[in-house]
């Protein structure tokens, strides 16, 4: 299994635009064959940070992700709303196995 973690801040006037374009995001990328999670995670103290959680089965399949249009359209809808870049960090899984 394949995490990564998507740390987002979102600038102020724009995180219910983020939020719906995200959920859209989220309704394709849990229908690609390899994903295993995408959750929208958003904190409770500063409602402009999200996290998102993806896991995907292989690198191929994280990989493949990223070159679906659902994903392109949202890098692009969403990248003017961005307080800073986002930063994507990958983990290594140790468990579940």
């Amino acid at each position: 299994m394949v995490v990564t973690i998507v740390h987002v801040k979102v600038k102020p006037e724009y995180i219910q635009d983020f939020i719906e374009a995200t959920k859209l995001n989220h309704q394709y990328s849990i229908q690609e064959p390899e994903n295993m999670r995408f959750d929208i995670l958003q904190a409770p103290e500063d409602k402009s940070q999200f996290i998102l959680y993806e896991a995907y089965k292989t690198e191929a399949g994280a990989s493949a992700h990223k070159q679906t249009q659902h994903y392109l359209t949202w890098r692009e809808t969403v990248a003017d709303w961005m307080a800073e870049p986002r930063q994507g960090v990958p983990y290594d899984v140790i468990a579940p196995v």
